[in-house]
C-alpha cells in the first residue's frame, strides 16, 4: 500500500460558464465554427438542387423528389456512420465522406436533369455527408472536462443549428440570383469540404479515439428506453417538417411569398434564444424531467396555431415552440448519454439525429398531401409534438429508473488530449482505494472498464 492509495480523489474547481469563457476555451470556437460551416450544405444543397434541376427544364415535382432523397439518404445513413466512427475514429469516416459528398454535388453540374444519373448521384451525396454533428457531440467531454461548460457548449451548438436553415437558403438564393444555380451547388460543395477540413485537422478530432472495453463483447446500444427517446424525437422532427410546408401554404393562402421564409426564420430565432437562456440558467430536475417539461412547452406552443391566426400573428407565435426546441434536443442528447455505454455514444447521437431527420421527412410528406386543408395543415406540428410528449410520458418509468441508477454513480473526468510524447497528468495515476497495479504502469486513458459500473456519465451537456 502506498501513500497515493490514501489520497482522496479531488474534484477540480468549477470553471466559468460564461459564453466568453466557453468560446475562449481551447479548440471550442474552431470546432463550433468548422462544424457550422461544414453543415451549411444541409441547408444549402436541398434548395440548390431544386434550383439547378428546374433551371434545366425538369418539373418542380422531380426536383423536389431529388431534394427529398438527398435529405433522407443523409438522415438514414447517420447511424451507420456513427457506428463506423465509434469503431475507427473521426478522420477515416468524415474525411472520405466529405470528399465524396462534394464530388457528387459537383457531378450534378454536367449531369443536370438526367433523372437516373441525377438520382444516383444525389443519393450517394446524401449517404456520404460527413456526420459532423454527432462527431462534435462526441468531442465535447474531451475538449471541455467541466460539466457546466459542456452544457453551455451543447446549448450553443444546438441553438445555432436552426440558423443554418436560414443562412443556407438565403446564401443559395443570393448566389443563384447573381451567378446562377451552378454557383450555389459549387459553394455548397466547397463550404462542406472546407468546414469538415477545419474540424478534422483540429487536435481534438485527430486525437479522439473510440473507447473499447477490454474483454467484453459488443456493447448493447438499443433498449426500450432509448428506442422510446428516438421515437419521441421523430415526433419533434415531424413537427418541424410540417411547419416548413405549412409556412409555404400560409404564403400561398395570403399571397405573401415572404412568409415561406419568415415563419421558419422566426422559429429558428426562437430556438437560438432558447439556447442562450438554457445555457445561462440552471434548470431543476434531471435531464429526463427537463426533457418532458420542454416537450410539454413545445407541444403547448403549437396549439394557438389551431385558431388559424393571420400572417404576422402566426410569425410571432412560432417563436414560442422554437424557444423549447433547443432544450428538447439538448436534453435528448444528455438522456441518450445515460442509456448507452461510452464507446457507443457517437452511434447513439447519430440515431437521435436520424430520428429527427426521418420525422421531418414524414412531416413534410404529410403536410404536402394535406396542404389544401388549412386547419389540418396547421394542426400537424401540434400533432407531432403531442406524439413526442405522449411517448416521453409513457416512457417516464424506464427513463427515471435509468437516471436514478446513473445518478448514484461517481463521475469520472474525461481523458485529456495527449500526444504520444506527452506524459499524462498526475491525477491519472491517483486512484483511491486498494490497488494491485503500480501507478506507473496504469493506463493513461479511462475506458469503461475503469468505472465502477458500465453506466456512462449522465451529466454531459
Amino acid at each position: 500500500m502506498t501513500i497515493a492509495d490514501h489520497v482522496p480523489a479531488q474534484r477540480p474547481a468549477a470553471a466559468s460558464t460564461s459564453y466568453r469563457a466557453v468560446l475562449g476555451s481551447r479548440h471550442v470556437a474552431r470546432l463550433l465554427g468548422g462544424t457550422l460551416v461544414g453543415r451549411l450544405p444541409n441547408g444549402m444543397a436541398p434548395v440548390a438542387i431544386v434550383l439547378l434541376i428546374t433551371s434545366q427544364g425538369a418539373s418542380l415535382a422531380a426536383a423536389g423528389l431529388l431534394s427529398a432523397l438527398y435529405g433522407l439518404a443523409a438522415s438514414l445513413s447517420q447511424p451507420i456512420k456513427g457506428r463506423l466512427m465509434d469503431r475507427h475514429g473521426q478522420m477515416p469516416v468524415s474525411g472520405p465522406g466529405a470528399v465524396l459528398n462534394s464530388v457528387c454535388l459537383l457531378l450534378l453540374l454536367p449531369i443536370g436533369a438526367d433523372s437516373a444519373a441525377a438520382t444516383g448521384v444525389v443519393v450517394l451525396a446524401g449517404l456520404c455527408s460527413p456526420p459532423l454533428e454527432a462527431g462534435l457531440r462526441a468531442l465535447w467531454p474531451t475538449v471541455l472536462p467541466d460539466h457546466g461548460q459542456r452544457r453551455v457548449a451543447l446549448a450553443l451548438d444546438t441553438g445555432s443549428q436552426g440558423l443554418l436553415y436560414i443562412a443556407g437558403p438565403l446564401l443559395v438564393a443570393a448566389l443563384a440570383t447573381a451567378y446562377g444555380p451552378q454557383a450555389a451547388i459549387t459553394a455548397s460543395a466547397v463550404l462542406g469540404l472546407a468546414g469538415t477540413t477545419v474540424v478534422l485537422t483540429a487536435p481534438p478530432s485527430r486525437a479522439w479515439r473510440p473507447q473499447h472495453a477490454a474483454g467484453s463483447g459488443p456493447a448493447r446500444l438499443h433498449s426500450t428506453a432509448l428506442s422510446l427517446v428516438f421515437l419521441a424525437h421523430a415526433g419533434f422532427g415531424l413537427a418541424l417538417g410540417a411547419m416548413n410546408v405549412w409556412a409555404v401554404a400560409m404564403a400561398e393562402r395570403h399571397d405573401m411569398e415572404l412568409l415561406s421564409g419568415l415563419i421558419p426564420g422566426a422559429f429558428a430565432t426562437g430556438s437560438f434564444l432558447g439556447g442562450l437562456l438554457y445555457a445561462r440558467r440552471a434548470c431543476l430536475g434531471s435531464p429526463t424531467v427537463q426533457l418532458r417539461t420542454a416537450a410539454a412547452g413545445f407541444c403547448i406552443g403549437w396549439l394557438p396555431l389551431l385558431a388559424l391566426p393571420g400572417p404576422l400573428t402566426a410569425t410571432v407565435m412560432v417563436t414560442v415552440p422554437g424557444v423549447f426546441l433547443t432544450v428538447v434536443i439538448a436534453c435528448g442528447f444528455t438522456t441518450a448519454d445515460a442509456l448507452v455505454q461510452t464507446r457507443r455514444r457517437t452511434e447513439a447521437y447519430a440515431w437521435l439525429i436520424a430520428s429527427v431527420g426521418v420525422g421531418q421527412a414524414v412531416g413534410t410528406a404529410l403536410a404536402g398531401a394535406l396542404a389544401t386543408h388549412h386547419l389540418t395543415a396547421a394542426a400537424l406540428p401540434a400533432a407531432g409534438a403531442t406524439l413526442a410528449l405522449v411517448v416521453l410520458v409513457a416512457a417516464r418509468h424506464h427513463l427515471t429508473a435509468t437516471a436514478s441508477t446513473a445518478a448514484t454513480e461517481p463521475t469520472v473526468p474525461a481523458p485529456p488530449l495527449l500526444s504520444r510524447k506527452e506524459t499524462p497528468h498526475p491525477w491519472l495515476s491517483v486512484r483511491p482505494g486498494p490497488s494491485t497495479t503500480p501507478a506507473a504502469t496504469r493506463p493513461t486513458t479511462i475506458s469503461p472498464t475503469d468505472l465502477p459500473t458500465s453506466a456512462p456519465d449522465t451529466h454531459v451537456g
